[in-house]
């Protein structure tokens, strides 16, 4: 999440009760979490496992709770929880807003576009020119949505992240992260019938022009599809995912968080994906693996029987 105007280190230090350490005289641009950090960005960390990674990403500003080295021209918000600062300045940058109408007054609606009865469309949506929005879609807050895009009935898109803060030593474990981020959905993307895509956590969540998506297919928060990508019904993909141009899903599909799979690869109906792919390749299986040697596996494991027939005649 970008902020409006860039905020003074400072100012949000004094906002969480935070110390301050390193460069106290930064700007902040925007928050965010770990996978999708940007120079000018606030992230937090809360456990010695992830603090190198966290203070030498790109990240400038860096909300910890313990004292330690900070790098070069970045800056340290030390305080004892680093969640609840998280959350406190989402909050405050992206307070809730209660809905009080069906189409907010502050979402803007291009030339030409279709919006069918009983859709739902939040505080600060853009949507462009020429779309057709099929009955009771739910287009969530700060989503945005390009030109000539088709959503069909009953899907919502800007559901709050699947993303959660896990401490095992309090009585509730899962404690949710609140989702600031967007899903941007560019121009020509057709979205079937009840599908879901959340918004990032902090960043966006985004369709690449042209894709189409079947019926009920779910994508994860901060997921990323390129150019042209076809997903058929039922595909689940995780989040911070992302797919190249071109990449098709057969059905069924299931796809693991953080990998990539690169532009023009194919994966056939009901393999999951537990790893990054390379692209211009077809896959099959769980874990998917090339096709051709997958299904060279299968002949083999369907002979088993008949082998095991032999070696014990020949006993």
């Amino acid at each position: 999440m970008k902020f409006p105007a860039p905020v003074s280190v400072k100012w949000i230090a004094n906002l969480i009760g935070a110390e301050l350490a390193g460069n106290t005289e930064g700007m902040a641009t925007g928050i965010n979490e770990l996978h999708k950090v940007e120079p000018g960005d606030l992230v937090f960390v809360d456990h010695p496992k992830y603090y190198n990674k966290c203070l030498y990403s790109e990240a400038t500003f860096i909300i910890i709770n313990q004292k330690t080295e900070c790098p070069e021209g970045k800056a340290l918000l030390i305080v004892d929880n680093p969640f609840e600062a998280y959350q406190t300045i989402v909050r405050h940058f992206r307070p809730f807003k209660p809905a009080v109408k069906p189409i907010s007054d502050s979402a803007t609606i291009g030339e030409g576009t279709y919006i069918a009865p009983n859709v739902y469309i939040g505080h600060e949506v853009s949507i462009g020119k020429d779309c057709f929005i099929g009955p009771n879609v739910t287009i969530m807050d700060h989503c945005v949505i390009g030109d000539n895009v088709i959503i069909q009935a009953g899907t919502v898109i800007g559901s709050d992240a699947f993303y959660y803060n896990t401490k095992k030593d309090r009585a509730v474990w899962y404690r949710k992260m609140e989702s600031c981020g967007r899903v941007v959905i560019e121009s020509d993307v057709e979205i079937g019938a009840g599908c879901t895509i959340d918004r990032g956590v902090s960043h966006d969540t985004r369709l690449g022009r042209g894709s189409k998506l079947d019926n009920m297919v779910h994508i994860g928060h901060d997921t990323v599809l390129g150019a042209n990508c076809l997903l058929a019904a039922q595909v689940g993909i995780a989040g911070a995912t992302t797919l190249g141009n071109g990449v098709i899903l057969w059905g069924q599909v299931g796809i693991s968080k953080t990998l990539s799979i690169g532009d023009n690869a194919v994966v056939l109906a009901q393999s999951g994906v537990g790893g990054t792919l390379e692209g211009g390749k077809v896959y099959f299986g769980s874990p998917a693996e090339d096709a051709s040697t997958k299904k060279r596996e299968l002949v083999w494991v369907k002979r088993i029987p008949e082998i095991w027939e032999k070696i014990k005649g020949n006993k």
